[in-house]
């Protein structure tokens, strides 16, 4: 039972992918969509509840591995991937309306858009390494076909930027796996094992330390490429500028963790071989040049999408912060991170779509009285700038709050006193740019827009995580933190 709702977890973005593709008419392929989607999200629920309450699931021959750090992460991608599927419906359809795309083109969006959730799901369930890395690489295929959607030289050049860099970025990784190949051949020659995470595991101590660091540093470099961790992140903002706004929805609270979630699977391995301080320093570093690489980049900012983009990058310096601090607190407050960020993030990227469709511009100075020409999406722009930020009572300051008291406590005073800075300075240029479009007046010539009820429901879903996740951690989540926590900290 639990190996067939593992496989349906799987394979139904893969299914709903074809079906989209090959079905004519647009209402079936939107009903195709919401329903392949709930059936994802209930799925990964199911596996997280199974993973929750009994053992670690192994399945097809080994290639599976899920975990309560991938049943975390497979919940928190379905869930991001259903709210942008019920984004998409209505946003995509303006599209066409207005005619920047054909009727015929919504198909390979719906292709690719759920090919690029199954690519997602399948990297954080893959037990081999080298799977792992065919995974994270697949995420760049299918997603680069989304980024340059529109064809038009900018997407497209995002796109080639996208690719170039991410595909040089996971040549470096690969180098990276096949020296943990190297590492675990000298312990076993069976080439089918070799790379299993569960083997690499349970022979730990016999690996070599310093294959397996100089391992780390090409898998930090590759997938830190893709994870968008300064400096190696030139290609995010173009990228999650020139998508449509649901994809760069999935690409900012998503793809970016799944890619994260490679170095974190070598961080632990190196943390339990030989110990959590080579690897957790480079992260901690990584991070934070992250976040202060993206203070100039937010202050100096002329596009709302690249406002969001650069965002990102400071909010997986975060992430990667709390992993290389270490520690309970630490370790939750980054684990915690990874969902706070990608629902914030989430409801930005759809505000920010309904508004630039609405104004025709993503100029942040061509963006004035927000909050009056789009009632609810002028609201919800400001709602979750002040989330993301780290403002309280919202979810985000939760996970912040824990990574800085971890830091605190453990004595990194330099490291905890350039994270406040920084989120500090933040706040402060993000603000700026936002209260300017929410506030104002509203151009003359522009009408108040009338929202339908799907985008506004699919707004709906993160707001009400935003407010109750800063105010309130439910049980269950609380348990699912504390098992990924044995997880980070060397356990099952």
């Amino acid at each position: 039972m639990r190996q067939m709702v593992t496989l349906l977890a799987l394979f139904t973005p893969l299914i709903t992918a074809i079906s989209c593709y090959l079905i004519g008419r647009p209402a079936l392929r939107n009903w195709f969509t919401i329903v392949g989607v709930i059936i994802t999200f209930g799925s990964s629920l199911t596996v997280a509840g199974q993973i929750l309450t009994g053992q670690a699931l192994t399945t097809m021959g080994g290639w599976l591995y899920i975990d309560a750090l991938s049943a975390y992460l497979l919940v928190i991608i379905a869930l991001i991937g259903m709210m942008a599927a019920l984004y998409s419906i209505n946003y995509m359809q303006h599209e066409v309306d207005i005619g920047i795309i054909g009727p015929s083109q919504l198909a390979s969006y719906y292709l690719f858009f759920h090919l690029f959730i199954f690519t997602m799901i399948m990297t954080v369930m893959a037990n081999n390494l080298g799977l792992l890395w065919i995974g994270i690489e697949a995420t760049t295929l299918t997603s680069a076909m989304l980024v340059g959607f529109y064809r038009q030289k900018s997407s497209l050049e995002a796109a080639w930027k996208y690719i170039i860099l991410c595909t040089v970025g996971i040549a470096f990784a690969l180098l990276g796996v096949i020296l943990t190949y190297y590492a675990a051949g000298q312990i076993e020659s069976e080439s089918a094992r070799t790379l299993e995470w569960t083997f690499l595991l349970a022979n730990k101590q016999q690996l070599d330390p310093q294959v397996l660091k100089l391992a780390f540093i090409f898998i930090l470099v590759g997938f830190g490429t893709k994870a968008g961790l300064a400096p190696l992140h030139h290609w995010l903002p173009d990228a999650h500028s020139q998508a449509p706004s649901p994809v760069s929805a999935v690409l900012s609270g998503v793809l970016l963790n799944c890619a994260l979630y490679g170095v974190i699977r070598y961080h632990l391995l190196l943390s339990q071989a030989i110990g959590s301080q080579f690897s957790g320093n480079l992260l901690l570093v990584f991070g934070l040049v992250s976040m202060a690489v993206a203070v100039p980049f937010i202050y100096l900012q002329y596009d709302l999408k690249r406002l969001l983009a650069y965002s990102s990058v400071e909010h997986m310096g975060i992430i990667a912060v709390g992993i290389g601090l270490g520690g309970k607190l630490g370790l939750y407050g980054a684990s915690l991170h990874f969902l706070n960020h990608a629902v914030a993030k989430s409801l930005l990227f759809f505000t920010a779509g309904s508004i630039t469709q609405h104004y025709g511009t993503r100029q942040i100075a061509r963006i004035r009285g927000a909050i009056t020409a789009l009632p609810i999406s002028g609201v919800l722009l400001f709602v979750g700038s002040l989330a993301i930020t780290g403002v309280p009572p919202f979810n985000v300051f939760v996970s912040e709050f824990s990574i800085i008291s971890g830091g605190f406590a453990q004595g990194r005073y330099v490291a905890s006193g350039l994270f406040l800075l920084f989120i500090s300075l933040i706040f402060a240029g993000f603000m700026y740019h936002v209260l300017r479009m929410v506030l104002g007046t509203k151009p003359k010539n522009l009408a108040i827009g009338r929202e339908n009820w799907l985008s506004v429901t699919a707004m709906g879903i993160p707001l009400v995580l935003i407010l109750v996740l800063g105010l309130y951690i439910p049980s269950l989540l609380d348990n699912m933190l504390s098992e990924v926590l044995v997880v980070l900290r060397g356990g099952k």
